[in-house]
């Protein structure tokens, strides 16, 4: 799939419309005395097109540094004026019954356009139904559609600057696993399930954390033992005393009922404990669902479609699929707490229940003749109790928990035994193989040097085993960062057509006057001569006179001519 032109436009004009071509695509900056990211919107350009494939619209007017700080002009202006992004896509660059128009706003709720082909979609369904038109054959879980175009959108510091790290920095290795399997073909079909069982056992192993902060549970049996033999000890001591029948029993059931009373305490405080772990990872997941104001996106459609009638796909399907795949996630970790409360709340009507008992015994007791010489006795055996509940409520919780993590554990050493099989590995393997013979050719013709990607199985602290994907330099130098991430970018298009895996054609970058002019020579030509569309933002005067040609430019800014042109509104 291929860029075929970006519309930013109001309901009634046309602000900016941009064609691409297959090839180089330069975004140039002309102004004089030019200054390295001198806001006239060579990146925003960019930032437009991943807002289309389900970006958050907020990257357009948030300071990438510090998102507390907003372009407080250009949120006003795409606000105030009804800006429409029309993005549209297609197989090929020339128009045909196979686009796919995207058009979204930056307004809310009634007035939010969040379109696909002229059909609104919701902002649940807009990732899913992005990644039917341009990843097909990307399965509904795991890895989800933002991840797999991660590589596609570079303009962000972290993904200019890292070859196979394109996710935010709280990604886990069981993420990027998945993802690369995915990238490279390695067809496992239990990569979500395995990432849910992963996700349950580290918060099982941080509840049995907070239950053993004080002591771990070999030593909380030892204390349960002796504070066992020191009950016998006081109720052998008490038995002697000179008392009568009814206040032995009484003394008994008070005993028994503090039991219960510190029994149920403990247990109503561990369900809590649980009940509150499982709130903090729903509002960590929370946090990541991106909130995206579709309504404004509508709007921007209807006048893009008016000009560019085969306008392609949509970018808010991205969202879509990947807050679906969060409030999945959610509904898995939150599925006990209805149970836990029902749980709370039982337990809470048996302490009240055992309470008023309490009361009622100890009133009984008090009024005993030989009350002072019991009361050491009774305070000591109350002690006792309450420590002897509180224990054996935390080690049967610690068993629960141990008993979950190794059910766990034993339904992910059945994935694991199929993804880490000597079968499965040589399919890794060969499909690292095929890739690399691409990667190696494209950086050879670049560097002279020869990159591949390679791979490890390593093991956690918790025997957890996850395959590791890693760059590599066979000629040892140092090489260019930013050369190796063009020549992965380009190599895993080449790579993805002959596997026949669905994949977009086309490659966004930022900064590339930070490439040197040989090799941004070659990039051209690289892509030029292949089925891939090289979009990049670049300084004019950075440009090496092979490339400094119109045919190249796709749009040219400069402080005259900003992107949104706002100083002419």
């Amino acid at each position: 799939m291929f860029l075929r032109s970006l519309i930013i436009s109001t309901p009634t004009e046309v602000i900016r419309e941009i064609s691409f071509h297959k090839g180089i695509n330069l975004i140039v900056d002309e102004s004089e005395e030019q200054i390295t990211g001198n806001n006239v919107g060579k990146t925003t350009v960019l930032r437009l097109i991943d807002f289309c494939l389900g970006g958050d619209a907020k990257d357009i007017y948030i300071d990438p540094e510090n998102k507390k700080t907003e372009y407080t002009l250009v949120k006003d202006y795409l606000i105030k004026y009804k800006i429409i992004i029309t993005l549209t896509l297609g197989a090929g660059t020339e128009g045909d019954n196979e686009d796919v128009v995207i058009k979204r706003n930056f307004l809310s709720r009634k007035d939010v356009i969040r379109e696909i082909n002229g059909e609104f979609i919701t902002k649940e369904d807009f990732e899913n139904r992005l990644s039917e038109l341009l990843l097909p054959d990307l399965q509904k879980d795991k890895p989800t559609f933002r991840q797999v175009i991660s590589h596609n959108i570079r303009y962000s510091d972290l993904r200019i600057s890292k070859t196979l790290k394109t996710l935010d920095f709280n990604t886990t290795d069981a993420e990027y696993e998945t993802l690369y399997l995915h990238l490279f073909g390695c067809d496992f079909k239990s990569g979500n399930d395995r990432q849910q069982i992963l996700e349950k056992i580290k918060t099982e192993t941080t509840y049995k954390k907070r239950l053993e902060k004080n002591q771990f549970r070999n030593e909380y049996e030892v204390l349960l033992d002796w504070i066992n033999s020191q009950i016998e000890v006081l109720n052998k001591k008490k038995s002697e005393l000179n008392i009568n029948e009814n206040f032995e029993s009484d003394i008994n059931s008070l005993n028994e009922v503090k039991y219960s009373v510190n029994s149920i305490s403990s247990e109503i405080a561990s369900l809590n404990l649980r009940k509150n772990i499982i709130l903090d990872a729903e509002q960590d997941f929370e946090s990541q669902r991106s909130d995206i104001d579709t309504h404004v996106l509508r709007t921007i459609y209807r006048q893009a479609a008016s000009l560019i009638p085969n306008l392609q796909k949509k970018f808010e399907e991205l969202v879509v699929y990947h807050n679906q795949m969060l409030v999945q996630k959610i509904k898995f970790i939150t599925q006990d707490i209805p149970l836990i409360e029902n749980r709370i709340q039982e337990k809470n009507k048996e302490l009240v229940s055992f309470l008023s008992q309490e009361q009622i015994l100890s009133e009984k007791i008090t009024q005993s003749d030989t009350f002072e010489e019991l009361e050491t006795i009774i305070q000591e055996l109350n002690d006792l109790f309450k420590k002897k509940g509180e224990y054996e409520n935390i080690i049967s919780q610690i068993s629960e928990v141990e008993a979950n993590i190794n059910e766990l554990n034993t339904e992910l050493k059945e994935i694991d035994e199929q993804l880490f099989s000597p079968d499965f590995e040589s399919i890794v393997r060969s499909q690292l193989k095929k890739f690399n013979r691409f990667f190696g050719d494209i950086s050879s013709q670049l560097y002279g040097e020869q990159y591949v990607i390679t791979y490890n199985i390593v093991t956690n602290r918790q025997g957890q085993k996850t395959y590791k994907f890693s760059s590599i330099n066979v000629n040892h130098s140092s090489g260019k960062k930013q050369g190796e991430i063009s020549c992965f970018d380009m190599a895993y298009t080449l790579f993805a057509d002959e596997e026949k895996i669905s994949c977009l054609h086309f490659l966004l970058n930022d900064k590339k006057e930070l490439v040197h002019d040989n090799q941004l020579i070659k990039i051209a030509e690289t892509v030029n001569k292949n089925d891939i569309q090289f979009v990049a933002s670049i300084l004019k005067d950075k440009l090496p006179a092979e490339l400094n040609k119109e045919k190249y430019f796709v749009v040219k800014l400069s402080q005259d001519d900003k992107l949104f042109r706002i100083e002419n509104r």
